[in-house]
């Protein structure tokens, strides 16, 4: 089944728990990602506090993984902060690559990968796709491209349709969904 996954904006701001339930309960998106890079713990565990509990299912964590156990959510998303999960962790577990052949070390070990840029970035000035039209078809005749990996990198919610017929399993959307 395809899923789109929403990733918070970088820095925190006001409402952002009830947007984020907002986006939940409107049923467009299957999961977010909460990614706050350098942001401290008791920050993380502040926003995640006000998402109400019922939520917490649909929520994966970046950073603070210790919160994913004691808060309960859905997964980890490994990354070159984070590249391992917690100990003794059996939730779902993701991982951030930028190449094909990241996608071929991790598909094993993780439940979804997300493989970026795939297209030019809506939120990241000059982060530009890193893959032509014809890469990501080979990629997908091969069994590179999955329904474990999810397409990130200028995904909007008007291009999941062209995510899908790409053969990708799921897609990531940042920049957009925050506008």
């Amino acid at each position: 089944m395809f899923k789109t996954i929403v990733i918070t904006k970088p820095l925190f701001f006001d409402g952002e728990a009830d947007m984020i339930v907002r986006l939940l309960r409107q049923g467009r998106v299957n999961l977010i990602h909460i990614r706050k890079p350098g942001a401290a713990r008791k920050d993380v565990e502040r926003l995640l506090t006000a998402i109400p509990s019922e939520w917490h299912a649909q929520l994966v964590l970046h950073d603070h993984f210790d919160l994913a156990v004691s808060q309960a959510l859905y997964g980890v998303h490994l990354n070159a902060r984070n590249p391992n999960p917690p100990v003794g962790w059996e939730g779902c577990i993701s991982r951030s690559c930028h190449t094909l052949q990241e996608i071929n070390v991790w598909k094993g070990r993780c439940d979804y990968l997300s493989l970026s840029p795939i297209f030019d970035s809506v939120s990241k000035q000059g982060y530009l796709s890193a893959f032509t039209s014809n890469d990501i078809a080979d990629a997908y005749q091969l069994g590179i491209i999955d329904e474990k990996v999810y397409a990130l990198g200028g995904v909007t919610f008007n291009r999941i349709e062209t995510v899908k017929a790409m053969g990708f399993g799921g897609a990531m959307i940042l920049g957009d969904a925050w506008k």
